[in-house]
Formats: structure tokens, C-alpha cells, sequence
């Protein structure tokens, strides 16, 4: 019976969740608050329609495991490391202001002093799967503020181990406390995870390469599973969250050359686990306990969504972040985390919390969870507006953009160079290029630190918002030839394409972004060249895949250069995925499809098309010619061959032998 329970139950819930979130989605709502209002419509406090919620609860944890485990996979060691100073004094910073600003409040109004410090614990803590989630969705997990986000979450989670050992001497009636039964426990637990961190290091990326050897699709995808679970689970015998241990089975699996394979598996358990976890906290809500403390539950919410916005505010002011970044960064943290209902629970549990505070707690702590996806959708148009605001300035002289642009130097005697918008991996290879090959260059970044770290490396970077018009014209963007935005910010992306365009209409942009449903809007806005990353991971996948057949490296990287060529000019004007319904379809199953370029030394050099007769020579058909970024379908006879044009070809392997014979080889007229 209990297996058909579990079955009825889980029905239950992805049915109403379809429901309603089908209908947030018709009304462009986020789809994590109809999750977190359908788990109220169905749980126990709502119509009732799980019998075991505990089990429910089980399989959404599995959710949030794996949530984290995508979130390392993606973020990276190195992310880590460069948010090092976000984990040593942006975290700590923002977690003792909201305990010390809580444990004042509820010392004032009569709250005993050691339940007032558990309050601030409760507080302190932000919802790492609701935030995340949402920044997944925005494609800003990798923008200036997602990295600072990021940062103080896992914080976060880290500080959750000491406030669990804290919370039983909080409710012990005994003044005296041992600083060693308190470091003693603390101590194993980080030496654990370290023991667990060295030998996972050392162990997975040769296990993982055996596993691949085996060319089994199915044992990588459980190899992977056990990785993220089993890792999980021994960070947790050490004290620690299955969530942030599935964090750090993530960032070991990102070393590796694997983790775009491991990333595109997991994805599909990923979203249908965590919808489970948005579920269960909804059903946490009691509309009994709103409707009898409404006006208190109402203060409450909007106090902590404030208090804990001003806390999130204050550690990217001190790091010298611009206000933008500051103010999405405060919006995103502004809510109660999950981990702090399991705090509670031990508070419960040793007195720190009974009755009705409890319960006040808890629907207090769902209904930040149910705004928060909207405030951050709502972010850059709050931070976008405060940033108007003259006022916004004068309490921040030192930090203002107005200020970053004065201390980039006026009088740069630079013209037709290159404007670097972001110096992530990105822009720092780029940077060297252009350095190598003598093309003057400036950088700009959000990110002090970043910036900080590339003026000792001798670059000429500064600090500066993209966004801001003063900061542009001190780059000499009206002389500037070529802009580049290598930054993983959507909005701000946007937002940079239209001011640049205005101030330069001959600049040539190029912008990075992620995903290949924002470029019609990019190009719309005024961007000249646009590079998905999700065309290039594809790219990286079936390389990965070509490399598991052991297929000759010359062949991977000459057909990964022949889907860039043309990708980027095709893609644009909608001809790839046409040809490729056709090739799929089996309608062309006989021919194949080729490019070549026509080098200086090219015999094709100053003739037409009808003077070299490719289709009469060799039975190839031209169907396209590319020529700087521009894509003719089916030139006519009378097109003349320049250097550095590409030819795409039509035929069957013998006969496109033959014409690009006829097209490279020098000796052949």
C-alpha cells in the first residue's frame, strides 16, 4: 500500500503543479513560485491531497542535492578561488549583521538574549535552491552579482555546521560553556570533509576516465549519480549539508574534461527532483496561522525582506562593488532559507522554539520564499531606477560609477583600439591575443577585485560600470573600432549593446551570451556578431563524444571548425537548421556537405563562379558563399571569388574531393 501511496501522492502533486504553473506561465510569472503555491494548494494546511508528506520530502531533498551538484558542476574551482573574498569577508559580514541587527530587535522588545542570537541564525540564512534556481533561469549565475550571490550562499551553507553545535548551548540554562566540546566536533567535521575533498580529487577523474573507456552511455550516467549522492553523503556523516557536499562533488567533477557530459546526463533528474523541494516547503504554509496573525506574519515578512536587503547591500559596498551589483545581490539573499527550518527544527527540538512562534516562523519563512522569485525578476528595474537617483551618490561617493569613470585617465591618447567589457576567462584571452599581436586594447570591469588583480598584471583595465555613458566616453568609445562584451550578464548585455550603438554607430560589437534564443534580440539592439555559449558547448559535447571513438584529433578540429564557420554564418539567417531537418530527415543520405576557403594562393582568386563551372567539373553545387560575416544562398554565375571567401559545397565524397581539388590545389586551372 505504501508504494501506491507514494505514487498517488507524487501525482497528485505534478498534476496540480502542471496546473499552476502552466497558468503563472501564460501570465510570465516565475515558474518556482507557482511550485511553492501549488505545494500550499495540495499539502496539509490546503486540501490535503498527500498522505506522506515525509517521503515527499526525502525525494525533494534529492532535488536540492542535485540542484548543487549542477551548480558546482558549472561554477568551477576556479570560481571559487576568485570568490575568495566574497567566502572571507562578504559572507561573514553579511551573516553577523543580520544576527546582530535581529538579536538587537528582539532584545528590545523583550526577547531573551540567547533565543534573540537563534533568531539571527534563523535570519541569517538565504534559500541557495530558490536563488540559485532563479539565477539559472536568467542565465546570470556567471554575472558579477550571481558570482557574489554564489559566494555568500555557500558561506552560508559552511556557517550552518557551527550555528547546529551553537544551538543546544544556547538553550542550556548552564552560563559556562566548553570552547572545546564546541571546537573539538568542529575540528572532525573539517578534517572529514578534507580527508573526503584530497582522496575524491585524486580518485575521480582516473575512475571517471575508465568508466568513459567503456563507451556505456548508462554506467557513466550512474557513475556520475553515485559520485554526486556518495559524496554528498560523506561530507554529511562529518556534520555538514547533502547539499553542500553535492556542491563539492560538483566542483571536482568540473575539473574534469567530463563535466559537460556529466552536466547534460544530471539535468533532466535535476528538474524533476526539484520541483519536489519547491513543493514540499510550499506545503510547510498554514493559511490558518496567516489568517489569525495576519498583520504580524505581513510585518514580519516585510522587515526581514528589508533588514536582510540592507545586510546583502552592505558586504558588496565594502568590496567596492558598483551599487547595480549591490543591489541585486542584497534583492537575491533577501529571503529565509531552507536550512534554516532545519535549524529550527533543533531549536524545537531543545526548547529555543514552541507553540506558536514555530508556526509564525515557518509562514513567515515560505511567504519570502514565494516573493523572492518575482523581487529578482524585478531587480534590475529596481537597481536600474536607484541608480538615478542623485541620492544614491552622495551616501556612496567612493563607490559611485560616476567616480569609476574619473579614475580612468581622460587624456588616454588611444583610437581605434578594443573596449574588453569583462575580464573572466574570456576577456583574459582575448587581452593576450590582442597584447601578442600589437592591437591596442582597454578593459572594463564591475568586479574591484578582478580589476585589482589585472592592473598588477600590467593590463589596462579599470573599474566601471558598462552601463554608464561617462565611463565610455572615458574609454574613447567614440574612437574605438571593436567592443567586446565577454560578460554573463543578460541585462546588462543588453543594456550596453544599445547605449554603445548610440554613442559609436560605426563600432563593431561582439557579445557573448549564453543561450541562442537571445540573439534575435541582441542583433535587433544593434550587436554585429553574437557567440551563444550554448553553440559552442555543443560544439565541446561532440568533440567530447568524437574523442570517446577515438577518433583522429585533426578530424575533431577540423570538423569543429566547419560547424563554427558554418554556424555563425548561417545561423543568423535560419539556413543551418533547414538543411539539417533535411540531412536528418534522410532526403540527402547520399551527399554530404563541405566548406573551403579560398586562400591567396587559390587558382579561384579574381574568377566567377561560371568561369571555374565547380557543378559542370565535378558535379558539386555551391549553395552558399560566406564573405565577411555575410551569407549569399545560391550565388548566381556572375559572383567573383575573393581571398578569404567560404565556399559551402553540395555533393557526394568523391565529387567534392574533386572540386576542392579544383578550388585549393595551385596546379589545378
Amino acid at each position: 500500500m505504501t508504494d501506491i501511496h507514494i505514487l498517488s501522492d507524487l501525482l497528485a502533486i505534478f498534476v496540480v503543479s502542471i496546473a499552476i504553473v502552466f497558468a503563472f506561465h501564460q501570465l510570465r510569472l516565475p515558474s518556482i513560485a507557482g511550485f511553492l503555491v501549488a505545494g500550499a494548494l495540495i499539502g496539509p494546511h490546503g486540501l490535503n491531497l498527500v498522505s506522506d508528506i515525509e517521503q515527499v520530502r526525502v525525494l525533494a531533498e534529492i532535488g536540492v542535492v542535485l540542484l548543487l551538484f549542477t551548480i558546482g558542476v558549472e561554477f568551477s574551482l576556479p570560481h571559487l578561488t576568485a570568490s575568495r573574498g566574497l567566502l572571507l569577508i562578504g559572507g561573514p559580514l553579511q551573516v553577523a549583521s543580520v544576527v546582530g541587527l535581529t538579536a538587537l530587535i528582539a532584545s528590545m522588545l523583550g526577547v531573551p538574549v540567547r533565543q534573540a542570537i537563534f533568531w539571527g541564525f534563523l535570519l541569517s540564512l538565504s534559500s541557495t535552491a530558490i536563488v540559485l534556481k532563479s539565477l539559472a533561469a536568467r542565465g546570470e549565475t556567471d554575472s558579477p552579482h550571481g558570482r557574489a550571490t554564489v559566494g555568500i550562499l555557500i558561506f552560508q551553507d559552511l556557517i550552518v555546521v557551527p550555528m547546529m553545535l551553537v544551538t543546544p548551548f544556547l538553550a542550556s540554562a548552564d552560563e559556562e560553556v566548553s570552547v572545546i566540546s564546541f571546537a573539538v566536533p568542529l575540528l572532525k567535521a573539517a578534517g572529514l570533509v578534507a580527508l573526503i575533498i584530497g582522496a575524491a580529487w585524486f580518485l575521480v577523474p582516473k575512475l571517471l576516465e575508465q568508466i568513459v573507456r567503456s563507451r556505456s552511455r548508462e554506467l557513466f550516467l550512474l557513475t556520475v549519480i553515485v559520485l554526486c549522492l556518495g559524496i554528498a553523503w560523506l561530507t554529511s556523516l562529518a556534520g555538514l549539508s547533502l547539499a553542500l557536499g553535492a556542491f563539492i562533488a560538483g566542483l571536482i567533477i568540473s575539473e574534469s574534461e567530463y563535466s559537460h557530459q556529466a552536466m547534460a546526463e544530471v539535468l533532466p533528474f535535476r528538474d524533476s527532483f526539484n520541483s519536489l523541494f519547491f513543493v514540499s516547503i510550499g506545503m510547510l504554509m498554514d493559511v490558518r496561522v496567516l489568517l489569525e496573525h495576519h498583520f504580524l506574519v505581513a510585518g514580519l515578512v516585510v522587515a526581514v525582506l528589508v533588514g536582510k536587503f540592507v545586510a546583502g547591500v552592505l558586504p558588496m559596498m565594502v568590496l567596492r562593488y558598483p551599487p547595480r551589483s549591490a543591489i541585486l545581490t542584497g534583492v537575491a539573499l533577501a529571503q529565509v532559507g531552507e536550512f534554516s527550518f532545519i535549524l529550527a527544527q533543533g531549536g524545537q527540538a531543545v526548547g529555543l522554539f514552541t507553540g506558536a512562534p514555530y508556526q509564525i516562523f515557518l509562514t513567515m519563512s515560505v511567504f519570502t520564499m514565494v516573493v523572492t522569485p518575482f523581487l529578482i525578476q524585478w531587480a534590475p528595474k529596481i537597481a536600474r531606477r536607484a541608480e538615478a537617483v542623485q541620492r544614491l551618490r552622495r551616501w556612496f561617493p567612493g563607490r559611485t560609477m560616476a567616480h569609476a569613470a574619473q579614475s580612468i585617465a581622460p587624456h588616454l591618447s588611444i583610437k581605434d583600439h578594443v573596449i574588453i567589457v569583462g575580464y573572466g576567462l574570456n576577456g583574459r584571452s582575448l587581452a593576450r591575443v590582442l597584447r601578442e599581436t600589437e592591437i591596442p586594447y582597454l578593459i572594463l570591469d564591475a568586479n574591484p577585485t578582478v580589476v585589482r588583480e589585472g592592473a598588477t598584471e600590467g593590463q589596462p583595465i579599470y573599474f566601471g560600470d558598462v552601463s554608464n555613458v561617462n565611463v565610455l566616453h572615458h574609454l574613447r568609445i567614440e574612437d574605438a573600432r571593436v567592443f567586446v562584451l565577454a560578460i554573463s550578464d543578460p541585462f546588462m548585455a543588453r543594456r550596453a549593446v544599445q547605449i554603445s550603438r548610440g554613442l559609436n554607430p560605426h563600432l563593431h560589437i561582439v557579445v557573448r551570451t549564453r543561450y541562442l534564443k537571445e540573439l534575435p534580440e541582441l542583433h535587433q539592439l544593434g550587436a554585429d556578431e553574437v557567440v551563444p555559449e550554448e553553440f559552442e558547448t555543443s560544439i565541446e559535447i561532440f568533440a567530447l563524444v568524437l574523442r570517446t571513438y577515438k577518433m583522429p584529433q585533426e578530424l575533431i578540429i577540423n570538423k569543429a571548425e566547419q560547424v563554427r564557420r558554418e554556424g555563425y554564418a548561417l545561423l543568423r539567417r535560419g539556413e543551418l537548421p533547414e538543411l539539417a531537418h533535411h540531412l536528418r530527415g534522410g532526403t540527402l543520405t547520399d551527399v554530404e556537405v563541405e566548406t573551403v576557403r579560398i586562400d591567396a594562393d587559390s587558382p579561384a582568386v579574381g574568377k566567377t563562379l561560371a568561369e571555374v563551372n565547380v557543378r559542370v567539373r565535378t558535379g558539386t553545387s555551391v549553395i552558399a558563399l560566406m564573405r565577411e560575416g555575410v551569407t549569399t544562398s545560391n550565388p548566381g554565375g556572375t559572383f567573383q571569388m575573393e581571398e578569404g571567401d567560404v565556399l559551402v559545397l553540395l555533393g557526394e565524397r568523391e565529387q567534392l574531393r574533386r572540386a576542392m581539388g579544383l578550388l585549393v590545389d595551385t596546379k589545378v586551372g
